[in-house]
């Protein structure tokens, strides 16, 4: 509760990727101390928190290894289980397929990744901000009073904004750096099918993006949008294409007209990739902090605890004299950073695209539904490549 004066790593956040890196940090041996500026673990909810069987995201992602958190969590961190997944174009053609896997109560999962990392060894300290890092020196403030705590390691899962990669010089370069904002809303008393994804798409609703409905029981919700500012109509909000989809999309008003709003969630998701370097000689970057978010959809709770499982075990390593911490930039790479290239790449194919809904339904009529499945996690067959670029060239001609 109160912190020594030194650890061997320092991780500044408590969601996937943080505690992930925790856990197998200390799993190797090391002193850990885990920080995060909430008061309670998992609160305020983050993103709508689905995610896919572990045997799905293995086929997927054949190189990676898969933390144990992954594979295994207790049903109480379930909030509905998933077999299909529903791809709605602007002309609503429905494309679907099947797909295994829960939504989440990102509450209670991202408390039991917590305890599994302080069972593990690692030292918890909730509404702890970090104030300051100076080297390995960080300096925080909070409940527990304010401190100066020295490091060997110091692994960022602070988000977006990462205090961490500004720190160490690790954030991207401001102008190829590419956002997502996210809005979405809790809801009850929706008429969905409770076993399917729903995603949607069509620049008069979701300009750059989708909207979504994921469910969270019977008659529960997660209804969002995800869009890029600079394809957006001018002065027009995420909120505003938010309300403008639940009340007037011809297919999804007819499932939330009488939806009960619980619950505001908001963010930035970070769409453009990794940044070149990922580690320095003393500190690393993971999840949202490192940009190791699937382009395509999103998707970022996968890639983050792949990659926290690198970052602990690497930090652990270092400490211990065996490697340098560099290395975990060569290791979470070899694992997914293909996928999550190639992601970027369908994304900005998908751009200009997704500026007309007639070149819209004509590309998700070339993307058959398998096809849409394995894009989701970065892979890009060759004739979807082919066929976008040629519908690229068509907007242009």
């Amino acid at each position: 509760m109160f912190p020594d004066a030194s650890y061997d790593v320092i991780v500044v956040g408590t969601g996937p990727a943080g505690s992930t890196s925790a856990l197998y940090a200390a799993k190797n041996g090391a002193s850990v101390l885990l920080l995060d500026k909430k008061k309670e673990i998992g609160n305020p909810i983050q993103c709508a928190g689905f995610l896919p069987d572990a045997s799905e995201i293995q086929a997927l992602l054949r190189d990676a290894r898969l933390p144990d958190t992954l594979k295994n969590y207790p049903d109480s961190c379930v909030l509905q289980r998933i077999d299909t997944q529903r791809i709605f174009p602007p002309n609503c053609n429905i494309k679907e397929f099947a797909v295994r896997g829960a939504v989440l109560d990102r509450r209670k999962y991202d408390q039991f990744l917590a305890e599994k990392a302080a069972r593990a060894g690692a030292e918890l300290m909730v509404k702890t901000r970090v104030t300051r890092i100076e080297g390995t020196m960080v300096e925080t403030s909070g409940i527990f009073g304010k401190h100066r705590i020295k490091a060997k390691a110091i692994i960022g899962a602070d988000g977006p904004n990462s205090l961490v990669a500004k720190s160490s010089g690790l954030l991207p370069n401001p102008k190829s750096r590419e956002i997502s904002v996210a809005i979405e809303y809790q809801v009850r008393n929706v008429d969905i099918d409770p076993s399917a994804l729903e995603m949607y798409f069509g620049k008069d609703f979701v300009p750059g993006g989708y909207a979504w409905i994921f469910p969270e029981g019977k008659d529960r919700a997660n209804v969002g949008v995800g869009i890029r500012s600079r394809l957006a109509e001018k002065g027009v909000s995420a909120r505003e294409y938010l309300h403008r989809f639940m009340r007037s999309h011809p297919l999804a008003e007819k499932k939330l007209k009488d939806g009960i709003i619980m619950n505001v969630i908001a963010g930035i998701i970070p769409v453009n990739g990794a940044p070149e370097k990922t580690s320095t000689e003393n500190s690393l970057i993971v999840g949202d902090a490192a940009g190791q978010i699937f382009a395509t959809n999103g998707g970022g709770i996968p890639p983050a605890m792949i990659a926290g499982k690198v970052a602990g075990e690497t930090a652990a390593e270092f400490v211990a004299g065996k490697c340098r911490l560099e290395e975990y930039d060569r290791r979470w790479r070899a694992q997914f950073g293909s996928e999550l290239k190639t992601s970027v790449q369908a994304r900005q194919l998908m751009d200009g695209i997704m500026k007309s809904d007639v070149l819209m339904n004509a590309a998700f009529k070339l993307i058959s539904p398998e096809q849409m499945k394995i894009m989701q996690c970065g892979k890009l067959p060759s004739t979807v490549k082919l066929g976008l670029q040629a519908l690229n060239r068509a907007k242009k001609a």
